[in-house]
């Protein structure tokens, strides 16, 4: 039962940050404080799903396929998210 929760759990966190595309479609997401601010908490969430992933797959051993294809993206949107907060 957790192997699922945490799969689960990761795969949602895998499509989330795709979600700023619709969000910064609105003209207030475009102006400079609140900008900066979705940015900064997208690219939070993105070290934070990451790490929910690696600690899933290799701490609590939850290694089923799906898993292995989350941790490979939610690893990469982390090193994203670091060089997004690193820019700012």
């Amino acid at each position: 039962m957790k192997n699922k929760v945490l799969t689960i759990a990761s795969i949602i966190m895998m499509f989330l940050p795709w979600t700023i595309l619709p969000v910064r479609m609105n003209e207030w997401a475009l102006k400079s404080p609140v900008a900066e601010k979705i940015i900064m908490g997208y690219a939070l969430f993105m070290i934070f799903s990451g790490v929910f992933t690696i600690v899933s797959y290799f701490v609590e051993k939850v290694q089923n396929v799906l898993m292995k294809a989350c941790l490979v993206i939610n690893t990469v949107y982390a090193a994203a998210g670091i060089i997004f907060l690193s820019m700012m």
